[in-house]
């Protein structure tokens, strides 16, 4: 409570201007103004995730003109303020998320380093991959703080931080984004124009999309490109890339609304695996798919293999139907493979995020 009085009369000395309007300061929102009838149109961007008409997304960053006894004020404030935030840490390995994760409560140590920035975040991403984060299948099994993405608004910077202003919507992709509260290098803070959740989903799951396809999947126009799972996350970005590139799409999903939405996003073929079998409907394309976007892994990647075509590829993304089992996530073998994919000329890449960017 004491840190949104702080922030609100903060935002008051920066601009006195907006004195009568009404400011609504929340962890999930940020900031958000309802102006006097006088001031609507001075502050006329409209919130891209409201439903209210006069509802005024937090958009400017901080005056570049205020004075610097103000700046260290603030500061002096803020880090007396904030002596606790919550945070999420990996206290135990499972594949059962809510069973390896705790929720707890720890000092802010402050100051920051000379080119840290202390983002409050608004929205982090939820992924598959945070399963696989909390059985300890990535860095060699150390344990951090989980959540790989985040949106919100910068709280604090580093002394040697030029660049960046207090105030300012930010994106960051980095691990222990479950949390109040993150310092992280200002060379990973990406600047956006406000933190709304639909940001969040450009992060991992758009950048996946695009890079694998682009790079690894060296997508052109005039192909068959199969996507699967492509109603989840990444595969939905998927989909419309591989359509905007001017290609067929084919889709499989499970379940009629899912098989719904990616009709909506154009989607030429959708195989829902629920009403129809996966193997039968990939033999509408006789001369096989030449690009593959495989998320699911196990029997699906079986299946994609085998409707490859000549010189095709097939990127994996993830095996989210081997994540969970009851053994875990059990590497099957594959006999053979080498000389399946010689006598085509094809090819078998993977996409994992943090080692393309």
């Amino acid at each position: 409570m004491h840190l949104c009085v702080f922030l609100g009369a903060f935002e008051l000395i920066t601009d006195e201007s907006r004195a009568g309007s009404c400011l609504w300061i929340s962890n999930r929102r940020g900031m958000v103004y309802w102006p006097i009838p006088s001031e609507e149109a001075k502050y006329s961007l409209r919130s891209s995730t409201s439903s209210r008409s006069n509802k005024i997304s937090f958009q400017a960053p901080l005056s570049s003109q205020l004075p610097q006894n103000f700046k260290k004020l603030f500061y002096k404030i803020l880090t007396s303020a904030l002596s606790l935030f919550v945070f999420s840490v990996v206290h135990t390995w499972s594949q059962n998320f809510r069973d390896a994760t705790h929720i707890i409560s720890a000092p802010l140590r402050l100051p920051l380093e000379s080119d840290q920035v202390l983002l409050k975040v608004i929205y982090a991403g939820v992924n598959a991959g945070d399963v696989n984060f909390s059985a300890g299948r990535y860095f060699q099994g150390t344990k951090k703080d989980p959540g790989f993405e985040a949106v919100g608004i910068i709280a604090a910077i580093g002394d040697s931080v030029r660049n960046l202003e207090v105030g300012t919507p930010a994106a960051v992709m980095t691990i222990g984004c479950y949390a109040e509260f993150m310092k992280v290098p200002s060379k990973q803070i990406l600047p956006i124009p406000r933190p709304d959740p639909e940001v969040v989903a450009l992060l991992t799951s758009g950048l996946t999309a695009s890079i694998a396809l682009e790079e690894l999947g060296q997508m052109k126009s005039g192909k068959v490109v199969l996507v699967t799972a492509a109603a989840g996350g990444t595969g939905q970005f998927a989909v419309q890339l591989a359509k905007l590139a001017g290609n067929k799409v084919v889709a499989t999903c499970g379940g009629k609304e899912k098989a719904r939405l990616l009709k909506e996003f154009g989607v030429d073929r959708v195989i829902d695996y629920k009403t129809e079998d996966i193997k039968t409907a990939l033999k509408e394309f006789p001369k096989g798919v030449d690009i593959v976007y495989e998320c699911v892994g196990g029997n699906m990647f079986d299946l994609c293999l085998d409707a490859l075509a000549i010189r095709g590829r097939l990127i994996v993304i993830g095996m989210i139907s081997q994540y969970q089992g009851k053994d875990g996530w059990k590497p099957l073998n594959y006999p053979g493979l080498v000389e399946k994919l010689l006598a085509k000329s094809q090819t078998v890449v993977s996409s994992w995020l943090n080692l393309l960017l």
